[in-house]
């Protein structure tokens, strides 16, 4: 790819960026949200075209029309936002574009061998091939977007922060996946945010910063340090800050809860004043545990308490209480994508806002500005539409909303999910101070599927292991080890 250009507007994200990937080589694309990656993976992938700039595969011209065309040309990428159809099967997504046939028909008894075999190659053989992507877990869903790809025989693979929703144990069949593909000649262009997954994984590494190519190291040449450097043209201070916590009163009690699926059993107190975190594989109940104490998911069983409301309760009365939610998945549920920056923020608490039934803009607007300040967000303004943004920048959003609504408690589920490095440390600051900080405590449960992240910022963590939550114990009395042995079905 050279001289590559693309503008939105006034906007630049892309001036000229310079990039070549080899067959048989994993290159990292590291650099902060909005820096251009996505976009330049896009262009690549046919799903946008370049305004300025030249493409050539095995030496030969390369302009594809669209996303079909590139793949029939060898490219794959695997989105950030995944590109499933969720009303198809398992089988009909790893074939969506690719389909066999049997003369005119489908040829259905292929479609579902092909499918059988990728997830076979991704770790996961007992996903079954005939089930909607609809009724599927983000984890889940992650691994079939892996496994279409997989199935194409790709020359050219892009991932786009492929791990984001992925456990640990996935994370590594899915690296064993890669290394094997890169033996057989495969060119990987892999996006992510996770510096000791590129320094784990990539043979070189190039860094975007505002939408042009500043930095290329070599295998020998990689080290977090530079990567950051390179990465934010300035120095991170410390990426996990953690006060001194003194928590306060149980906010959040429940008893042996169940849901309909999941989890099977929790039991666990929420405080003022802590960050509490969730461990556990993908499928383990986490989400579904924290969307029960929220009002998404219904309760079977067991006691519930939050605040001074006993059982469970709709999602609108938990937002009145003071509760903030924010979803794994952003883009399904967490933000309205067509909408505002200003208007997502305003969403949970508009009868605080409006005035004789009327938004006033204004106030909405200065609102927006100052956590689209303080968050670091890049945009065109509070107007602009949430859809535009690049994916970490609308984590950054949906984060906000829960700011912004003043929340007592936080239920964050992967809140740091395809957020760079200098943005996770501020929304981990962000946290610390609303769980400790001041005179007004609040309290926090996170699900997260990176123990790092889990160890750095929480008080206590539990473990869920097939649907049953394990008791919550301070970190320093936990390893990672330890964790991902209870999380497998294994002892402490």
């Amino acid at each position: 790819m050279r001289g590559i250009e693309k503008r939105y507007g006034a906007t630049v994200a892309l001036g000229g960026v310079e990039l070549e990937a080899r067959a048989g080589e994993v290159l990292a694309l590291v650099g902060e949200n909005g820096a251009g990656k996505s976009t330049l993976m896009k262009v690549l992938a046919g799903a946008i075209r370049a305004d300025a700039g030249a493409m050539e595969l095995d030496g030969a011209p390369y302009q594809p029309a669209g996303p079909a065309q590139a793949r029939r040309a060898g490219v794959a990428m695997i989105h950030q936002e995944l590109s499933l159809a969720p009303h198809l099967t398992v089988a009909e997504n790893v074939s969506l574009g690719n389909e066999p046939r049997r003369g005119l028909l489908l040829d259905g008894k292929e479609l579902r061998r092909r499918a059988r075999e990728a997830l076979a190659r991704v770790g996961h053989p007992e996903l079954d091939p005939d089930r909607p992507v609809a009724k599927l877990g983000q984890g889940e869903r992650q691994l079939v977007e892996i496994a279409r790809a997989v199935a194409l025989e790709a020359r050219v693979l892009v991932l786009d922060e492929p791990t984001s929703s992925l456990g640990k144990e996935d994370v590594a069949r899915l690296f064993e996946l890669l290394r094997t593909l890169r033996q057989r000649g495969t060119a990987i262009v892999y996006i992510s945010h996770a510096l000791e997954e590129v320094l784990a994984l990539a043979d070189r590494a190039v860094v975007l910063r505002d939408g042009r190519s500043v930095a290329t190291f070599e295998r020998a040449e990689l080290s977090a340090a530079k990567l950051v450097a390179a990465m934010v043209g300035r120095e991170v201070n410390e990426l996990y800050p953690r006060s001194e916590a003194t928590p306060g009163e149980v906010v959040a009690r429940v008893e042996a809860l169940a849901g309909t699926k999941l989890p099977l059993s929790a039991t666990l107190e929420l405080r003022r004043g802590e960050v509490l975190g969730l461990a556990g594989l993908v499928g383990a109940g986490r989400t579904e545990l924290l969307r029960a104490l929220f009002g998404l998911a219904e309760v079977k069983s067991g006691k519930l308490r939050v605040l001074a409301l006993d059982g469970a309760r709709a999602p609108h009365e938990r937002w009145a209480q003071g509760v903030g939610f924010a979803s794994e998945d952003r883009k399904g549920e967490g933000l309205a994508l067509g909408r505002s920056i200003a208007e997502n923020l305003a969403l949970p608490h508009l009868g605080r806002i409006a005035r004789g039934g009327w938004l006033p803009g204004a106030r909405l607007e200065g609102s927006a500005r100052e956590w689209i300040e303080r968050l670091g967000v890049k945009c065109a303004g509070p107007g602009q539409a949430v859809g535009k943004l690049s994916g970490g920048n609308q984590q950054k959003v949906a984060l906000a909303r829960l700011l912004a609504a003043d929340c007592d408690i936080l239920l964050v589920d992967e809140p740091t999910r395809g957020v760079d490095v200098a943005a996770k440390a501020e929304i981990y600051r962000l946290l610390d101070e609303l769980a400790r900080g001041g005179e007004r405590q609040r309290a926090v449960l996170v699900v997260s599927s990176y123990l790092p992240e889990l160890f750095g910022i929480c008080d206590r963590v539990a473990v869920m292991a097939r649907g049953k939550l394990g008791v919550a114990r301070p970190v320093d009395e936990l390893d990672e080890e330890q964790v991902m042995l209870e999380a497998t079905g294994g002892q402490a």
